[in-house]
């Protein structure tokens, strides 16, 4: 019997009905304060600023670091449009670097190579993508980073709650680490990001920024006028409503929970999906979070994708390489080769559905829809 297994199905429960239920009578604590307060507990990182998405978070980490026209910043050619978009609007330049073919983070021998060949006081920074919820090696990042002088922005979006050695990640060293409650986008119920920093500095500066630049009085009874404002550098409009906060806040408690039952199914993929002929599973290296379970197909993968499909089983594709990508191509004169881990990874990759919501039935239906598949490859 043909079932309807979605890529990705939100997880909403009472405790995000009763949060909202506070914000909407108008008499309960600032849900964004009680947010950005308890994620930073969560994480281990000394400030948290929420944001009104994950992207928001990246252009206001750009702001916050002070990148200007001209300024080079370096990331993987394996990542969502928004991390090299960031980077364009301040008249900047992204860096490309090609992919490890196992984890498919970042290469950092190609990281240091670039760094090596350019030593351009432009060159600021990388932002570093831990795709699919499995952190690229930090250890060697900070080194590189630190040897090198540039700042690090980790783009944690598919990796609210991954550790690395112990540490949650947005405590293990970067500089800087945005985050994002829907990293699929596609199904969002509610958007949401967060800033997050051990640097007081970099944290004022964003919290500045965030909501126009605005400083203002506060009504008191030495005589502030609390309408009284002013404007002291070009800022933005990122900040978090009050109802996005409690759905996010309440999102925030089940982060371990939908961790662990991902880490479950994971773990019955592995164990089912092994040996499937034309399969080859995900290579776990480090603590991984499964928020993408990526398979590799040795030939013809979109007809695979589209015979799951007809099956009801919906699958994913993360990610097109950003030199495959019109605008990048045609801005940076990109040719398909430049980047050959990245495109060996792009013509065989599929993400299949792994998410809190799904059932064992759920599992073993896409697992057998798979192997099903996988019969009448030629």
């Amino acid at each position: 019997m043909k079932r309807e297994i979605p890529f990705y199905k939100p997880d909403i429960g009472e405790r995000e009905l009763e949060e909202i239920k506070d914000v909407l009578s108008l008499s309960s604590e600032s849900k964004v304060e009680k947010l950005e307060k308890d994620f930073a507990e969560y994480t281990g990182c000394e400030f948290a600023l929420t944001t009104s998405s994950g992207t928001g978070a990246l252009h206001l980490a750009m702001t916050a670091i002070d990148l200007k026209r001209g300024d080079k910043i370096i990331c993987s050619v394996n990542a969502f449009p928004n991390v090299p978009e960031v980077v364009r609007h301040f008249d900047a330049e992204p860096i490309f670097a090609d992919i490890d073919s196992e984890d498919f983070n970042i290469d950092l021998d190609a990281l240091e190579d670039i760094l090596s060949k350019n030593r351009s006081k432009k060159l600021k920074g990388a932002i570093i993508n831990h795709v699919g919820g499995q952190p690229t090696d930090l250890n060697r990042l900070y080194d590189i980073a630190q040897k090198y002088n540039i700042l690090i922005i980790e783009d944690a979006s598919e990796a609210m709650g991954a550790t690395y050695e112990g540490k949650r990640i947005g405590s293990t060293g970067a500089d800087i680490t945005t985050f994002s409650f829907n990293p699929h986008l596609r199904k969002s119920v509610s958007n949401g990001g967060i800033l997050a920093t051990d640097n007081e500095e970099l944290s004022e500066r964003a919290a500045l920024l965030r909501n126009h630049a605005l400083v203002s009085q506060e009504w008191n009874k030495e005589g502030g006028l609390g309408y009284i404002y002013d404007v002291v550098d070009i800022g933005l409009k990122y900040d978090m409503s009050e109802l996005e906060a409690a759905f996010n806040h309440a999102k925030l408690q089940r982060v371990d929970k939908a961790i662990k039952r991902r880490q479950e199914i994971a773990q019955i993929y592995d164990r089912e999906l092994k040996g499937t002929p034309h399969l080859s599973l995900p290579i776990k290296k480090r603590d991984h979070t499964y928020e993408l379970y990526i398979l590799k197909i040795d030939k013809n993968r979109d007809s695979f994708a589209r015979e799951l499909v007809k099956r009801g089983v919906y699958v994913g594709l993360h990610y097109i390489p950003l030199h495959l990508l019109s605008y990048y191509k045609q801005k940076y004169s990109l040719r398909v080769n430049d980047y050959p881990n990245a495109l060996r990874n792009y013509q065989q990759i599929l993400s299949i559905p792994i998410h809190s919501k799904m059932s064992d039935e759920d599992v073993y239906y896409v697992i057998e829809q798979i192997k099903e598949v996988a019969k009448s490859r030629v």
